[in-house]
């Protein structure tokens, strides 16, 4: 898949084409159908498959304190789009520039001039242009004028019925519910960052963690011990026993941490780019009476991850 990050460094390798235009930041099943849409659209129709996504939330512009939580990470996010298959995907720094074009400036420069489009896919729900004033009509007339037909994707939903939607996938993760994250996302939540250093308890007490840095993306799930997967940048994947949390028995304050300890050694990994997926949750995080009783139930959560993940050592 080509990446671009401006129409210039485009250029005109996709037109014509069909495009969906969103912020995608869960990149879940109803994304993911938007974007088959098109990319079977662009095949029946002989066009170029392009998504058109932005480089951040466009709230972190007009009020970035009350900015959704990223649920993938820009790298990631892009990552996804690649597996569905479409051309190129072009991310849109979302400027003040941006921002401000009307919604007839935004299809004219971007959508017509800039990508050729003649069929543009979106959900029924969209919106563009300068504070967000155009919607679906207004796509449509423009489309007239500028010779583009418009597919409205309706919305999917889940197996209880559920509308889908990054709402609802935030809500479910930051509850600690990461079965049912997975089953409204089509695949596994997971987190990705650097392995650093930490405070090396856990290989005191017989279990060595992989820490994720600060700077990893992705939502974070509450407080507990999941069972998972850690993948390292080869592709190996590593059955794990994950804490997401302050860890209250060791004493001292610290931040939040998410950290892996690998149920089959997997060798040095610090300073990799790691993915951790979150399978399922196994308990909420614990304060224990001392470090022999902290020992004795990662032992128990061991075993109990190598049942839920179904493999043996």
């Amino acid at each position: 898949m080509i990446v671009a990050r401006s129409l210039a460094e485009l250029g005109h390798r996709m037109k014509p084409s069909a495009i969906t235009v969103g912020k995608f930041n869960a990149i879940h099943r109803g994304h993911v159908e938007m974007i088959q849409k098109t990319r079977q659209i662009a095949e029946d129709r002989g066009l170029h498959a392009v998504v058109v996504t932005f480089d951040r939330h466009p709230a972190s512009l007009f009020t970035p304190d009350s900015v959704p939580l990223d649920i993938t990470g820009a790298s990631r996010r892009v990552e996804l789009i690649g597996q569905t298959g479409v051309e190129a995907c072009l991310v849109l720094p979302f400027t003040d520039e941006l921002a401000s074009l009307s919604p007839a400036d935004f299809v004219s420069q971007i959508v017509n001039d800039g990508l050729g489009a003649q069929c543009v896919i979106v959900g029924k729900d969209f919106r563009f242009g300068h504070n967000a004033e155009g919607d679906v009509d207004t796509l449509r007339k423009l489309g007239t004028l500028h010779g583009f037909d418009v597919v409205v994707v309706d919305d999917v939903s889940d197996e209880s019925g559920d509308r889908i939607s990054s709402s609802l996938v935030r809500r479910f993760i930051i509850g600690g519910d990461v079965t049912s994250a997975a089953r409204v996302l089509g695949r596994t939540h997971a987190m990705q960052g650097e392995v650093v250093h930490g405070e090396a308890k856990g290989r005191e007490l017989g279990y060595p963690t992989a820490n994720l840095s600060r700077e990893a993306t992705g939502l974070m799930p509450a407080d507990g011990v999941y069972a998972g997967w850690l993948i390292t940048e080869d592709g190996s994947r590593y059955p794990a026993a994950i804490s997401v949390g302050t860890n209250p028995t060791i004493e001292g304050e610290r931040d939040r941490v998410v950290e892996a300890h690998c149920i089959r050694p997997p060798g040095d990994l610090y300073g990799q780019i790691v993915v951790i997926e979150f399978v399922d949750y196994i308990r909420g995080m614990l304060k224990f009476d001392s470090l022999d009783d902290l020992i004795w139930q990662m032992g128990k959560d061991v075993d109990t991850i190598l049942l839920r993940l179904g493999v043996s050592v």
